[in-house]
C-alpha cells in the first residue's frame, strides 16, 4: 500500500527469484532495498525502514562507545559510503560552524594535515573552498616535521587563517602511520584559539583500538569532535560501508532544512543511502564479537611483527607502526617482477618511493615466507 515512494521495490522484472533469500540475511535486506536517509542518532528516520534502522543505531553504539569511547549517547552518525564523504562531512559541519557560529569568511577557514593524509582532504578543501595546509613529515618515521607545523600554522594566520580544522590520521592509506594529537594541538593552539579535530580513521579504527594501549585518538579525548571509521577495509565489508561519528549537537551544522518531505530531515553528505550497508556490518560485527575480532587483530599483528622480523635480518629498509598490519619497504630494495607477482602498491607509480604489502587474513605466514624468499633470491642474483 505505498503510494508515495519511488524506490520502494526493486525492478521486479530482474529482481524476481527470491527463494534462495532465505539464507542470505544481506542479499535479503538489498532486494528489500531500505533508504536510510537522515541521521537515525539525532531523531527518527523514514518510518517505512525501521527495523535497519534499529541495527544501525546498534552499530553505531557499538563503534562509537565499545570501539572509540564515547559516553552513552553523546554521539551523532551514520553509515556513509565511505571514509572520503565522511572527512568531507567534517569538514563541512565546521565549515559551516564557523561561519554560522562564528561569523568566519571562507576565506578565513583552513584545514590542517601532514602530506601523508588521505587524498579526500584536498577533496573536500575544494569542495568547500577552504585552504588546505599541508605539513612534512619525516622521511624515515613519518611523524610529522615540527618545525614545519610551526611555520605552516604561523603562514596561514598571517594570511588571514582565523579558524582550522585539525586532521589527524589514524592509520594513514600508505604507511599506517598514527598522527600524534598532543604534537599537533601543543603547537596548534599557540596560534589558534578556534579549531576542531577530527580524526580519519578510515584504515586503522577497526584494528589500532585494539592493538595500542594509547586513547589519544578517541572520544575519550576530549579535544576529538569526530571520526572517521571504514568497514570495507579492515571488516572486508562491501564498498560503500565507513562510518561517520560527531559529539552530540555537532551534526546540526549540515542540516539540510530543505529537504522539508524527508521524514526528521536530512544532516548527510549523501542524502538516500542504503541500509543494507549497515546491517552487512552490523552482521560482521555479531560473528566476531569483541573477543574474537581481538583475537583477529592481535593475529594479523603477529603476522606482521613476523615479515617485519624477516625484514630487519636481511637488512631491508622498511617502515611499520608497531600496532599496523601496514609495512612499507623503500623501493630500492622492491624489484619490478616482485612488485608485480605480488600485486604490492606504490606511494606514486610515476616514481615510486615505497611499496606497501598489508597484512590481511587471507595473507598467511606461508604467503609471507614465500614472499621473502623471493625477494632474498632477487638481491643475491643482484649482487652477484
Amino acid at each position: 500500500m505505498i503510494l508515495g515512494l519511488p524506490g520502494s521495490y526493486l525492478n521486479q522484472k530482474q529482481f524476481y527469484d527470491t527463494s534462495f533469500l532465505k539464507e542470505s540475511p544481506f542479499l535479503s535486506v538489498l532486494m528489500h532495498n531500505p533508504n536510510h536517509i537522515g541521521c537515525h542518532t539525532y531523531n527518527k528516520g523514514e518510518k517505512y525502514f525501521l527495523g535497519t534502522q534499529q541495527l544501525e543505531l546498534e552499530l553505531l553504539q557499538i563503534c562509537a562507545e565499545e570501539i572509540l569511547g564515547a559516553k552513552k549517547r553523546e554521539y551523532d552518525g551514520y553509515v556513509a559510503t565511505g571514509g572520503t564523504e565522511a572527512n568531507i562531512q567534517a569538514q563541512w559541519i565546521y565549515r559551516n560552524y564557523f561561519m554560522k557560529e562564528k561569523g568566519a569568511l571562507i576565506s578565513e577557514i583552513g584545514v590542517v594535515f601532514t602530506e601523508d593524509a588521505h587524498y579526500s582532504v584536498y577533496k573536500g578543501a575544494n569542495l568547500l573552498g577552504i585552504s588546505p595546509i599541508c605539513v612534512k613529515v619525516d622521511a624515515d618515521n613519518r611523524r610529522v616535521i615540527q618545525d614545519d607545523l610551526k611555520n605552516q600554522l604561523k603562514k596561514s594566520s598571517a594570511q588571514g587563517i582565523k579558524y582550522i580544522i585539525v586532521h589527524l590520521s589514524m592509520g594513514t592509506t600508505m604507511f599506517g602511520s598514527i598522527d600524534d594529537a598532543d604534537l599537533f594541538l601543543d603547537i596548534a593552539r599557540k596560534d589558534f584559539c578556534n579549531y576542531f579535530v577530527h580524526v580519519d580513521a578510515a584504515f586503522g579504527g577497526f584494528i589500532y583500538p585494539f592493538s595500542s594501549p594509547k586513547k589519544d585518538l578517541c572520544f575519550k579525548n576530549p579535544e576529538i569532535s569526530s571520526i572517521t571509521i571504514d568497514a570495507h577495509k579492515m571488516l572486508q565489508s562491501p564498498y560503500g560501508t565507513g562510518i561517520f561519528l560527531c559529539r552530540k549537537g555537532l551534526i546540526d551544522q549540515s542540516q539540510t532544512s530543505e529537504a522539508a518531505y524527508v521524514y526528521g530531515s536530512d544532516f548527510t553528505l549523501c542524502g538516500s543511502r542504503s541500509g543494507a550497508n549497515a546491517v552487512a556490518i552490523w552482521m560482521i560485527l555479531m560473528s566476531y564479537g569483541s573477543v574474537g575480532l581481538t583475537d583477529a587483530v592481535t593475529q594479523l599483528i603477529s603476522r606482521t611483527d613476523f615479515i617485519c622480523h624477516k625484514l630487519v635480518k636481511m637488512k631491508v629498509e622498511f617502515y611499520r607502526n608497531p600496532h599496523m598490519n601496514i609495512v612499507s619497504i623503500k623501493s630500492p630494495f622492491i624489484f619490478k617482477e616482485l612488485a608485480e607477482k605480488y600485486n604490492l602498491v606504490a606511494d606514486n607509480y610515476h616514481s615510486p618511493k615505497w611499496w606497501k604489502i598489508v597484512v590481511m587474513p587471507h595473507v598467511t605466514t606461508a604467503l609471507l615466507s614465500e614472499f621473502i624468499n623471493d625477494l632474498d633470491k632477487l638481491n643475491k642474483c643482484e649482487c652477484n
